[in-house]
């Protein structure tokens, strides 16, 4: 016998409010994806701590080989998060602290 169970409250989809797919939706999309990988996310953290950072650094302070941080390193400059400048042969890395905040705000607007 199916017995009928009335929903919560919080679950009545009568005042769900559909909010439109907007710029500031597809942004935070773009830099929860860069933060998706605990990786990156041990690279921000690092970079954080630090002014600036060259990459051999990062490598160093991470269980992974050179070309899987340069790969997430990409990733995090692709979004803006952070930034590299060339010095010589070596990329010298930082937080892009713009960005940050506007992840912050974008987090926080949810």
């Amino acid at each position: 016998m199916n017995a009928y169970k009335p929903q919560p409250d919080c679950c009545d989809d009568s005042s769900k409010v559909v909010l439109p797919i907007n710029d500031s939706a597809e942004r935070l999309s773009q830099l929860a994806w860069a933060l998706a990988h605990p990786a990156r996310v041990r690279i921000v953290r690092l970079l954080l701590n630090r002014t600036s950072c060259m990459c051999g650094e990062i490598v160093d302070e991470m269980p992974l080989a050179q070309s899987t941080v340069s790969q997430h390193l990409k990733i995090l400059k692709e979004t803006g998060l952070v930034q590299g400048e060339i010095d010589g042969p070596r990329v010298c890395y930082c937080i892009n602290k713009t960005e940050l905040a506007k992840l912050k705000k974008l987090v926080a607007d949810l």
